[in-house]
């Protein structure tokens, strides 16, 4: 980004609220809404560098490729940061709404929001950030808006809240936290620059303080930028590739809601549950690798089912071996997670997280994330199984969980949730 770019719009100085700016100039805001538009590089920018001096040892260091210019279009049918395929980096920030919020100050907060995300999504600062610099490397910034319960209940939009969006039933493997768990609001932001992904959440915290109060946030890493070949799938912090039966290319009906009787604001959005789920990687550390992979019912190395193929094969259920026993564990955890009902399919989004590192016992585990268009038919089912049955329970324990309905995309003059208010 260059420097006119980054100068384009100034910060507002200190001393201007923000509501005064983009809610007291009502007209002002509105026409200002209509003429916004998104912007997508698609494929990483070089920047000029020369390639660099040799290192000190007498070896050579690969030339730096900047890819801080990159961005994702923001506006949409859906909502960035679903299908866009994951970054490194990611804070999901749930909020609870402060007494007195109603249905007009909710307004508020989702043009506020929109306004937020048009800005720090193509590389420019919020119309009040006191460090705008920190926004000039969108680095494929994606900031995804979604509402919990409580943004109805609260506020007096009962009759708009979808029958499904409610605490997850309880399963007897849970031992949910009230630090990591429900939410009125959530927004995912998700970058390849944990400085960016960092400045975007703490600047729409910043602009909802006066509305919510932030009631926890989560922050994840996979793979930084470049540093593995974007065909791998991620591992987790068990070592296993996870997602290799995840959707690939074939979301539209698996994840975007279209149920003409839905809510008009949520006919292109999808559903969100998000799971903090430790792993014990000490007692993980005892297993051998034979253990490991019954576990799982995937070999380690490539990923490929324990009856033979690659990571993509579909695994053999009634295969036997010599013994005559499953090849595949009764228990084993691919087998309890699949299901024989394509429509059952969820899209997943997870990401790792490490809450005191280089420290034993080991507090590290996964944000799980999982987009449907259908809560009650796609992911209930399946979960219930896991939670039934499935040998890595053993290692894996739940200790939040939460809902979120996500309003379909924003289109140009429009702001998030549009269709949600009278």
């Amino acid at each position: 980004m260059d420097e006119t770019a980054r100068t384009e719009q100034p910060p507002t100085p200190r001393g201007v609220r923000r509501r005064d700016v983009l809610v007291g100039g009502g007209g002002a805001a509105l026409g200002a809404l209509a003429t916004w538009a998104g912007l997508r590089v698609d494929a990483p920018a070089d920047s000029g560098a020369a390639p660099s001096d040799a290192a000190p040892d007498g070896g050579t260091t690969a030339p730096a490729v900047y890819r801080g210019d990159l961005t994702e279009p923001w506006q949409g049918e859906h909502q960035a940061g679903i299908v866009t395929p994951p970054q490194g980096f990611a804070t999901l920030t749930a909020y609870d709404l402060r007494d007195g919020v109603d249905a007009l100050r909710l307004e508020r907060l989702m043009r506020i929001w929109t306004d937020d995300v048009s800005r720090l999504a193509e590389g420019r600062p919020g119309l009040t950030d006191t460090e705008p610099e920190l926004a000039a490397h969108p680095a494929r910034l994606t900031i995804t808006v979604g509402l919990g319960p409580g943004a109805f209940d609260r506020t007096g939009l009962e009759a708009q809240r979808p029958a499904w969006l409610a605490q997850l039933p309880p399963y007897p493997i849970d031992a949910l936290e009230d630090a990591w768990t429900g939410g009125d609001l959530m927004v995912q932001v998700c970058g390849e620059d944990p400085s960016t992904v960092a400045h975007a959440a703490r600047y729409l915290a910043k602009e909802a303080a006066d509305l919510a109060s932030v009631r926890w946030a989560q922050h994840g890493f996979r793979n930084a930028a470049g540093q593995v070949p974007a065909s791998l799938t991620f591992r987790n912090q068990f070592g296993q590739l996870d997602g290799s039966s995840n959707l690939q290319g074939e979301e539209g009906e698996h994840v975007w809601i279209t149920d003409p009787d839905a809510p008009a604001w949520l006919r292109g959005g999808t559903t969100m549950v998000v799971r903090r789920i430790h792993m014990n990687l000490d007692k993980w550390d005892e297993l051998d690798r034979v253990g490991r992979e019954v576990i799982v019912g995937r070999r380690l190395g490539d990923g490929a089912p324990l009856t033979g193929g690659d990571e993509f094969t579909s695994p053999d259920l009634a295969a036997v071996n010599e013994l005559g026993f499953p090849a595949i564990d009764a228990a084993a955890h691919i087998r309890r997670a699949r299901t024989d009902d394509p429509t059952q399919r969820i899209l997943r989004r997870p990401y790792s997280y490490e809450a005191a590192p280089s420290v034993i016992p080991s507090d590290t585990g996964q944000i799980f994330i999982a987009f449907q268009a259908d809560l009650e038919h796609q992911f209930l089912p399946v979960q219930a199984r896991l939670a039934e049955l499935d040998l890595l329970n053993q290692w894996t324990t739940p200790i939040g969980s939460a809902v979120f309905a996500i309003p379909r995309g924003v289109r140009q003059g429009e702001f998030l949730a549009q269709d949600l208010f009278p």
